[in-house]
C-alpha cells in the first residue's frame, strides 16, 4: 500500500513509513517514561486523550459553520463532512489556520479542558499554560502540508513546549493525517541551523524540505502515522520534523494544533494576550522570503 506523501508516494512498510506508530497509553501515569518515549521518538500518541463526546460535539459546530461557506457537499450527512469539490475558496492548512473557529466554547473545551491540562501538569511537573492562540485546519480533499518544525515558528520564548495535534473527528489513513518523523528532534545540525531560525526575525521559508525520501536517506528516521479516533492525540517536541500526508478522500480532515508549556517559563509573544500579534513579518506582501533551498544551502544541510 502507498501513500501520498507531498510529491511522491511512499511504500508502507519501507524504511520510508510506517503506520505502526506506537501508542503511550501503556505509561501514561509515569511521568519519568513518558519523558524517556518522548526522547526516544519525539512524540507521544495517546489514544482517547480528549473526552470523545466533546470532540464531536466541536466536529458538529465546526462541520455547519464550513457547511455556511459552501464548503461541504450539499445533501450529504453533516457529519461526514464531505468535501464540496466545486467550492472555491480556500481550505485552510496554513500557518494562521481558522482564527474565528477557534473561538468556538465548544472547541475550547476539548483543547483547554481539564483532560489535556491535567495531562501537561502531570508531563511537565507544575502548573501549565496553553497558547492563546490555536490553529485549526480544514483540509480538503487534495490538501497537505509541507515539512517543518514547530520551533522556527514559536521559539522565542521556553524550548520546553510541546504541540498537540488533535483530529477533530476520526481521521483514516486516505484523509491526509498527520505524519512525523520519528528522531528528526536529534538531527543535531538542523537543530542548530534551521532550529535556531525565527521566520519573522530571519524571513525564511519555514518549512524544510519537500521532499520526505531526502529527509530519511540523508539524516535517518523514519515516517510514521496512524489511524486515528475521535480523543486521540500526538503530542510532540519543537524540533520535531511533521507534515501531513495528501487527503485523497472525498472528506474535510479536521484537526487542531495547540501549544503547552510550564505557567512560569518565557512565552514567544507572538501568541498570546486577547489579540495575539502572530506572525508580523513573515509572509508579508510587501517582504522578501528568502526559499528554503538557499536557506538550506547557506546553513550547509
Amino acid at each position: 500500500m502507498k501513500l501520498p506523501f507531498l510529491n511522491c508516494e511512499l511504500e508502507v512498510g519501507s524504511k520510508y513509513l510506517t503506520t505502526e506508530l506506537r501508542d503511550s497509553n501503556d505509561i501514561l501515569g509515569d511521568a519519568e517514561a513518558l519523558h524517556a518515549r518522548m526522547e526516544d521518538d519525539g512524540c507521544l500518541l495517546i489514544r482517547g486523550l480528549h473526552d470523545k463526546a466533546q470532540v464531536l460535539a466541536t466536529r458538529q459546530r465546526i462541520l455547519e459553520k464550513l457547511a455556511e461557506r459552501g464548503m461541504l457537499a450539499p445533501n450529504v450527512s453533516l457529519m461526514e463532512g464531505v468535501y464540496n469539490p466545486e467550492f472555491d475558496g480556500t481550505t485552510t492548512t496554513g500557518s494562521m489556520g481558522n482564527k474565528e473557529l477557534t473561538k468556538l466554547p465548544e472547541f475550547r473545551q476539548v483543547v483547554e479542558g481539564e483532560r489535556v491540562m491535567s495531562f501537561f501538569k502531570h508531563f511537565l511537573g507544575g502548573d501549565v499554560l496553553t497558547f492563546d492562540f490555536k490553529w485549526l485546519r480544514t483540509a480538503g480533499t487534495g490538501a497537505g502540508s509541507p515539512i517543518h518544525c514547530d520551533i522556527v515558528f514559536m521559539g522565542r520564548g521556553t524550548q520546553n513546549l510541546y504541540s498537540c495535534w488533535t483530529p477533530i473527528g476520526d481521521v483514516t489513513l486516505d484523509m491526509g493525517p498527520l505524519v512525523l518523523c520519528l528522531g528528526s528532534h536529534n538531527f543535531e545540525k538542523v537543530r542548530q541551523t534551521y532550529g535556531a531560525s525565527d521566520v519573522d526575525r530571519d524571513l525564511i521559508e519555514g518549512k524544510f524540505s519537500d521532499d520526505p525520501i531526502e529527509i530519511v536517506d540523508k539524516f535517518g528516521g523514519i515516517w510514521a502515522t496512524t489511524e486515528f479516533q475521535a480523543g486521540d492525540a500526538i503530542i510532540f517536541n519543537m524540533f520535531n520534523m511533521h507534515a501531513s500526508l495528501v487527503n485523497t478522500s472525498k472528506r474535510v480532515r479536521i484537526s487542531a494544533d495547540t501549544r503547552y508549556q510550564l505557567a512560569w517559563a518565557p512565552v514567544d509573544e507572538r501568541w498570546i494576550g486577547e489579540t495575539p500579534i502572530g506572525h508580523y513579518a513573515w509572509k508579508k506582501p510587501d517582504v522578501e522570503i528568502e526559499p528554503f533551498e538557499k536557506s538550506r544551502a547557506r546553513w550547509g544541510v
